[in-house]
């Protein structure tokens, strides 16, 4: 008996799951039938801040950019690590041991960032 009210539980997950794919689709599809579709050789050229595209369409980016959005989520992280320790600080007995370990992590930290800044790759250019 109980096994039975176990699964029906996650069938009531997967008729919303159906019901919500119907509608999407369902929307998906209207959009499909009642939309116009007449594309012109002008229609399907690039768009580019009301310019004409000029040249290829590659362009080279620098990995500097996605090193300081990598630097920026490690920060964040830390911050996320920063309240809960804020909050055990406080708690008895494991001041000591808590303030050694966020040291620990926060030389870890200053460590990267030190590597970061001596390989150049702060520098903005």
């Amino acid at each position: 008996m109980a096994v039975e009210g176990y699964f029906e539980s996650y069938m009531v997950v997967v008729v919303l799951l159906l019901l919500g794919a119907g509608i999407v689709g369902g929307g998906l599809a209207a959009n499909r039938m009642l939309r116009p579709h007449r594309p012109t050789a002008e229609k399907l050229t690039t768009y580019e801040c009301g310019v004409d595209p000029v040249g290829e369409g590659w362009a080279q980016s620098y990995v500097r950019y996605y090193v300081f959005a990598y630097l920026y989520v490690v920060f964040a992280v830390d911050a996320v690590f920063l309240f809960p320790w804020a909050t055990v600080f406080a708690a008895p007995g494991f001041g000591t041991t808590t303030l050694v370990e966020m040291f620990v992590f926060l030389g870890f930290l200053f460590t990267g960032l030190v590597y970061a800044g001596r390989k150049g790759v702060l520098s903005w250019v």
